[in-house]
């Protein structure tokens, strides 16, 4: 009663929010690089925002399904099939045993994540099921899933009434992802170091594009642009970052740290992407164009609490829609 992994792809693992709590041992809290996405697909199928999910890149892997499923698919659009049938993003999908599903091509969007309402049964590490692997602890073994690894499900589910003759069965609803106007900006706030920053290049800095270098990964994004100077060079005492700070590195280049970022660094913090477009920020591809905007406190912590009473919205219609289901059966 499990999955079984035909073909791995370049970058599976198993996330959830993060492992908290340990960054002054050294340890960083890791996670879904799209925390937003990855808690949306959980609504799907009425599971804890916490409760762990695939995350892949494209290439992504190839799934056998080996028992009857619940799942949800969002984020990146590889235009996943079941079967070699397409399938829908952002809807729950129910799957009958000996499924296959994959992902033929990318379209948009650079992560996917797959929720499942059996759960995965894979164990914690300090309180996470997410991935670390640089230590090589936490998910399935500690690492990308091979092919070939088979990995349990929780949980049992009957849906015979519903597949009797199927292979899958789209519900009838979805969620828009969409919780705020569209703008392709990322908002951000002034970092500790921004006063380093020299006239020139704090006037750089927001009005100009920076383009994300093919050398990035889940540790941080490298930009290539315009190269901010400052105003005296000096020796900073290493801090903490934290996913979203953006650091001025010594050649006038700028690096965006993302989940698997390191707990402390030395190199000036410029500014911070707001947590609220964390989730947009994810989504980016190498050599995608990122435009900055600066903003301020207040408006970073209002945006956050719209995106979470989105996101508690969606959470309790699926759980309803789901409710309404199971009582058909």
């Amino acid at each position: 009663m499990s999955i079984r992994i035909i073909k791995s792809g370049i970058l599976d693992t198993f996330q959830d929010e993060g492992r908290y709590g340990y960054q002054h041992l050294g340890i960083n809290p890791g996670g879904a690089m799209d925390l937003f996405v990855m808690q949306l697909v959980n609504a799907l199928v009425d599971n804890d925002n916490n409760e762990a999910v695939i995350e892949s890149h494209f290439p992504a892997a190839t799934i056998l399904f080996q028992q009857q499923a619940l799942i949800a698919i969002g984020g990146a659009d590889f235009h996943a099939t079941i079967n070699s049938e397409p399938v829908p993003l952002y809807h729950p999908v129910l799957l009958n045993k000996n499924c296959l599903l994959q992902f033929q091509r990318q379209i948009s969007g650079a992560r996917v994540y797959i929720s499942v309402k059996q759960k995965f049964l894979i164990p914690k590490w300090l309180n996470s099921y997410s991935t670390n692997l640089r230590a090589m602890v936490g998910g399935f073994n500690g690492g990308a899933l091979k092919k070939d690894d088979v990995i349990e499900f929780a949980e049992q589910s009957n849906f015979d009434k519903l597949l009797t003759d199927k292979d899958f069965l789209v519900l009838p609803w979805t969620i828009n992802t969409k919780w705020e106007d569209a703008t392709d900006e990322i908002k951000v706030l002034r970092g500790n170091e921004w006063p380093l920053l020299n006239d020139d290049a704090k006037e750089i800095f927001p009005n100009h594009s920076f383009f994300i270098s093919n050398t990035s990964d889940r540790m941080g994004y490298l930009l290539v642009g315009q190269t901010l100077d400052i105003t005296e060079k000096k020796e900073i005492v290493s801090a903490a970052v934290d996913f979203g700070t953006i650091q001025l590195l010594p050649d006038g280049q700028m690096i965006i740290l993302m989940a698997d970022h390191q707990t402390a660094g030395g190199y000036p913090r410029i500014a911070h992407i707001i947590k609220a477009h964390h989730s947009k920020l994810a989504q980016m591809n190498a050599g995608n164009e990122i435009k900055f905007s600066l903003t301020d406190q207040e408006t970073a912590e209002e945006l956050m609490m719209a995106q979470h009473q989105y996101l508690l919205q969606m959470q309790h219609a699926c759980r309803l829609k789901l409710a309404s289901f199971h009582e058909s059966l």
